[in-house]
């Protein structure tokens, strides 16, 4: 399981050319399902995405956690997260989860990122989706479980 947090000023998205999903201060959560990967893999992602301290203080410091400053969550499924990039030039995505477990393990965890008070919005799964991004900082974290 994997996960790319991005701290945001606000992101948006789209489908189709349809606004799906918006949020203002948070973070973009893109989470990646691997084969294998189990909830509690998920729990201690989302527990961990919940208290994780990357907003500023008064004093400049990331000390503050997404509860801190009122932000949401805007969960995005990735399964190009998984790619195997160790042969050739085109990425390899057999680690992917098959889509039906990945869907719920991304439902799940959305669920759990809740379930600690979190406003959470989302994609839509397996769609082209189309995100807007006003990133802030730029603070990126790359989590794996």
């Amino acid at each position: 399981m994997k996960a790319v947090i991005q701290r945001v000023k606000s992101a948006t998205l789209s489908v189709d050319g349809q606004l799906i999903s918006q949020i203002g201060v948070g973070l973009c959560v893109y989470f990646g399902v691997e084969a294998g990967d189990c909830e509690e893999q998920a729990d201690y992602m989302a527990k961990k995405i919940a208290a994780m301290r990357i907003f500023e203080d008064e004093n400049g410091k990331m000390n503050k956690a997404l509860a801190d400053v009122g932000g949401s969550i805007l969960l995005i499924s990735q399964f190009t997260l998984c790619a195997d990039t160790s042969h050739g030039n085109r990425p390899s995505f057999t680690l992917a989860e098959k889509p039906e477990r990945a869907k719920a393990l991304y439902e799940y965890e959305a669920a759990k990122l809740r379930e600690y008070g979190i406003e959470v919005k989302q994609g839509v799964f397996g769609a082209d989706m189309q995100i807007l991004q006003h990133n802030d900082g730029p603070v990126t974290i790359i989590m794996e479980r």
